[in-house]
């Protein structure tokens, strides 16, 4: 450097030895410094690369982003001139043809020997002023130095570190564009940081790895995260000689986290207080942090952060307290290793250690991290106390010998797609009124419960993948109310939620799938809201409501379950509507010992069992419910079962509509039952209950089927267009039918059969395609003031020996068409054909060899068995076996014998086995 220089302005000094060829002769030219000079206008050149200003630390010699000074003062120009630049004419070329131009440099001495310049006429300070205001780049341009190709300077730049580069930059726009290049960033990058892919680091705590072409507005993603940072100080075992005794390099090294951390904690709060933490085991290592330190691995392996390992055996790892609101720790490992002394004394609840505690009024945030403990007590991470708020996200708490997570103490904090795995005790606590929020996290393969919230606690859990734990999924008990939303809970080795002990909580669009035992148990006076959840393909049941248990189990679709979609048991009286329960391999709803329940307006379909069973002493409420298609009943109740069933739609069973049987007596108000392919309503072996107001219809039994000493009580109903009978009364069957209204019906508006006594009172009983009422089989009634009209075959028909009690009876406008068949002289199998029974008298042919079971209708035995030996066999409802062509001889009224399939038999009904 020439002397009186200023030693602020950035010099290049350059030694060239080289000849050049003047008019044929050589001519040797003397060693020059040259100095490069920008222009003295008061504004920098715009087509000139940008002074880019940073502080200088006061440990560095050479500034990392230095101020170079791109502006010379005319005076100190002047006064500091010692070398002229002199073109030679010989060597001038047009700029405009884009040759390199070639300057060569003259000394003081060589300058006084012969004219060495043409001067241009004109005034002298303007040539003055000329003369000063060259630029550097138009020095460069008319120097020996532009003729150097860019691989040579790329080779000295590949020498010098990043201080070095930034200074560079700053002299020229060639430098700058040089000193960027982004392979020689990337190479120093590498050397400081080891990381494959350039971290962005806009702002504390924001550390994101982006690959080179998503940096936005960067011309080199290199450069700019190192100077993103620039103020870390690193750790890396082996290394100090990266980072010490470089003029061109400022950045700090440490042989230890403690000191480290507390060179760190020194830095004023201004200062970014950040440590890269290199592939390594820091052992025996315990941090409190109360400062917003900033702790990041780093390594060059593409999972480096499983080996960068912070590790502790005598206390716990890494504990942040109050001053840590913003704290940061990411990309390492962190452990708890408990030795074994440690261990016998944790039986004995004391030294509860952890690999990371994070206390009151601390908010750290941990990302990409690991934390594993082997203490036999206590939790890998622990979350406690009020103003606790930690962000961890994407980290993993997995193979512990404790708890995963443990927030209590009304701490809070967000754990976002995070993985807790393979604990020994649950995957999360939540205790004591702790209100942590977790979003995408998998919670699995745990050896107790997944998700463990009690005594108060809360929690808001989204999206997360909970299964294959050993206990539950999620235990909800003493009073916790956490809310959990679209969640998959599934393959739990016992269930997939369940809440006990007054426990509550919001379950909401979650799937329930593939448990071994229930979907969601709900005990011991629990209550629950259980809302839009997917239940199904569980082992057992989808939901199990018992001991008191109650909630709200709303808009749920529950289907393909082992055994009911929905189980209420031993006094528990849930709330149960708006849900789809179907393609169970069970039942849909099972009602038992005592249960109760609101069950309304739900679609309960194809099951295969019984839509809804009430059984044992229970008493529900169902209300404006659908249940249909199933292949067995669609409403049973047995085994003294109550309850109300209203406004209900019961359609298309395989069996009966409703069964009801063995002492249940409930009551069955204004639904609609139609389409069963055996019948409407059966109630048999002493069933009782109350039909009122209901419409039943369309069935291809009988409407209503009562048997076995049963007695309900059947009022204001509607059974019409029944494909066989109204209503038949069988086997002892009693009960009270009153204001009814029976008409439409294949069969017999009313059939009382076998000993049944039954009393019906101002039933309107019309239009059949049978007789209006038959009493046959020994049976009798009490007729009271009913109205029997336009029934086919006739209003009352009374077979042999029936003696009815009748008062004030109205039976008018009925065809008769029994009578009218036997005045003209036809066969009763006209009429009546296989499936129908009209009753008249009825006889047996001797000569014909017929059994009591063969019938021949009067006009047979006049016709077709004329003096025959012949014996009457009662007046009773029958179909006539010679027209029906069932004996040997041919029945000369009937031509062929027909079978209207559109009728069906008056068979037995088929009854439900309890299961």
């Amino acid at each position: 450097m020439a002397d009186g220089e200023d030693d602020s302005s950035p010099n290049l000094s350059i030694s060239l030895s080289r000849q050049t060829l003047i008019r044929g002769k050589k001519r040797k030219i003397t060693l020059h410094s040259m100095v490069l000079r920008r222009r003295n206008s008061g504004q920098a050149d715009p087509a000139e690369p940008p002074t880019v200003q940073t502080s200088t630390p006061v440990s560095s010699s050479v500034s990392y982003f230095q101020s170079v000074p791109v502006q010379t003062d005319i005076t100190d120009m002047a006064a500091r001139k010692r070398y002229e630049l002199r073109r030679r004419r010989s060597l001038q070329h047009s700029e405009g043809d884009g040759c390199v131009t070639s300057n060569m440099a003259a000394t003081a001495d060589e300058k006084s020997v012969g004219p060495l310049r043409k001067r241009i006429k004109g005034d002298p300070l303007t040539e003055a002023q000329s003369s000063l205001d060259l630029s550097g780049e138009r020095y460069l341009s008319d120097s020996s130095i532009d003729i150097l190709p860019d691989e040579i300077f790329m080779k000295i730049y590949s020498f010098l570190y990043e201080g070095d580069l930034l200074t560079c930059s700053a002299v020229s726009r060639r430098f700058y564009r040089l000193s960027n290049d982004l392979n020689l960033w990337k190479i120093l990058y590498h050397e400081a940081f080891e990381y494959r892919i350039p971290l962005y680091h806009p702002e504390p705590r924001k550390f994101e790895f982006r690959e080179v072409g998503r940096w936005r507005d960067t011309v080199n993603p290199w450069k700019e995260s190192f100077r993103q940072l620039r103020q870390g100080v690193h750790i890396r075992f082996g290394s100090a000689h990266i980072y010490e005794g470089h003029i061109g390099r400022n950045i700090l090294h440490f042989k230890n986290l403690t000191d480290a951390v507390e060179h760190c904690e020194q830095l004023p709060n201004e200062v970014e207080k950040l440590i890269f933490l290199h592939e390594g085991i820091y052992a025996s290592t315990q941090l409190v942090i109360d400062t917003p330190l900033q702790i990041i691995g780093a390594g060059a392996s593409r999972n480096f952060q499983d080996s960068v390992i912070i590790d502790s055996n005598s206390g716990t790892t890494i504990t942040y307290v109050e001053g840590a609101e913003h704290a940061y720790l990411g990309f390492c490992t962190v452990k708890y290793m408990e030795p074994p002394l440690e261990a016998m004394r944790v039986g004995n609840g004391q030294h509860l250690c952890s690999a990371l505690v994070i206390n009151a009024f601390a908010s750290p945030l941990i990302e990409h991290c690991s934390f594993s403990s082997t203490c036999s007590g206590g939790a890998t991470v622990c979350v406690k106390h009020e103003g606790a708020n930690p962000y961890i996200k994407n980290c993993s708490i997995c193979g512990s010998d404790n708890v995963g997570i443990y927030i209590t103490d009304s701490a809070t904090g967000t754990y976002e797609d995070c993985e807790v795995a393979r604990n020994t005790l649950a995957g999360v606590w939540v205790k004591n009124k702790a209100n942590p929020y977790f979003r995408r996290c998998h919670i699995h393969d745990g050896r107790d419960v997944g998700v463990f919230t009690f005594e108060h606690g809360m929690g808001y859990f989204e999206k997360c993948d909970i299964h294959s734990n050993r206990i539950s999924g999620i235990e909800v008990k003493n009073q916790a109310n956490p809310t959990v939303v679209r969640c998959d809970i599934h393959h739990g080795q016992t269930g997939g939620i369940y809440i006990h002990e007054k426990g509550r909580g919001q379950f909401i669009e979650n799937r329930i799938f593939s448990n071994q035992f229930a979907g969601i148990w709900i005990t011991s006076q629990s209550d629950p809201t259980v809302r839009k959840n997917e239940i199904f393909s569980g082992q057992q049941g989808g939901v199990y409501v018992f001991g008191e248990g109650r909630g709200l189990i709303e808009q749920n679709n529950i289907y393909q379950n082992n055994l009911a979609g929905i189980q209420i048991r031993t006094g528990s009286d849930p709330i149960v509507r708006l849900n789809k329960i179907h393609s169970g391999y069970h039942g849909g709803i099972y009602v038992h010992e005592k249960g109760r329940g609101l069950i309304e307006e739900n679609e309960v379909y194809g099951n295969a069992l019984a839509g809804i069973w009430v059984t044992t002493g229970s008493c529900p409420i169902l209300r404006k419910n659908r249940i249909h298609s199933g292949k067995q009943v669609g409403v049973y109740f047995y085994d003294n079962g109550h309850g109300l069933l209203e406004e209900n739609d019961i359609f298309n069973h395989l069996y009966s509509g409703v069964q009801i049987r063995t002492g249940s007596n409930p009551k069955i108000t204004r639904n609609k039952i139609w389409g069963g392919q055996n019948g409407g309503v059966l109630v048999y072996n002493c069933g009782k209950g109350v039909l009122e107001d209901n419409e039943i219809f369309d069935n291809a039994m009988a409407g209503v089927w009562i048997k076995t000493e049963s007695n309900p009580v059947l009022r204001r109903n509607k059974i019409y267009d029944g494909r066989d009978g109204g209503i038949c009364i069988f086997n002892k069957g009693r009960g009270l039918l009153e204001d009814n209204e029976i008409y439409r019906n294949a069969q017999a508006g009313v059939l009382i059969s076998t000993d049944s006594n039954p009393i019906l009172r101002r039933n309107r009983i019309y239009k059949g395609r049978a007789a209006g009422i038959e009493i046959t089989n020994g049976a009798t009634a009490t007729l009271e003031g009913n109205h029997l009209f336009q029934n086919e075959f006739g209003g009352l028909c009374l077979a042999s020996d029936v003696r009815p009690i009748m008062r004030d009876n109205l039976i008018y406008d009925n065809h008769n068409a029994v009578d009218r068949t036997i005045a003209k002289g036809h066969c009763l199998f006209k009429i009546s054909s296989c499936t129908s029974f009209p009753m008249h008298d009825f006889y047996r042919c001797i000569s014909c060899n017929t059994t009591d079971r063969n019938a021949i209708c009067v006009n047979c035995i006049k016709s077709c068995h004329k003096g025959h030996n012949v014996e009457f066999v009662r007046h009773d409802r029958f179909f006539c076996d010679c027209g029906a062509g069932s004996l040997d001889r041919q029945c000369t009224l009937q031509s062929e014998t027909r079978d209207n399939d559109t009728v069906y038999d008056s068979a037995t009904p088929t009854e439900s086995e309890t299961t």
